[in-house]
């Protein structure tokens, strides 16, 4: 089976505490760096989302309705 171009999926654990590991892959394929923050996005019907950082500021800005 082919996957499509640019779509990716991992598996992650769920520790005791409630954290998961991003995979390294994932890490690098995105720039994700130590001490970096990220939004988690969630929908009842849709799932867990984590954007690009870089959209965080678009994110924030639409949900809470400030400026980009």
């Amino acid at each position: 089976m082919n996957k499509p171009e640019g779509k990716y999926a991992w598996t992650v654990t769920v520790g005791t505490k409630g954290q998961i590991v991003i995979p390294k892959e994932a890490r690098e394929l995105f720039d994700i760096k130590p001490g970096d923050n990220l939004i988690l996005l969630g929908d009842i019907k849709h799932g867990i989302a984590i954007p690009p950082k870089e959209t965080f500021s678009q994110y924030f800005a639409h949900i809470f309705g400030g400026k980009k």
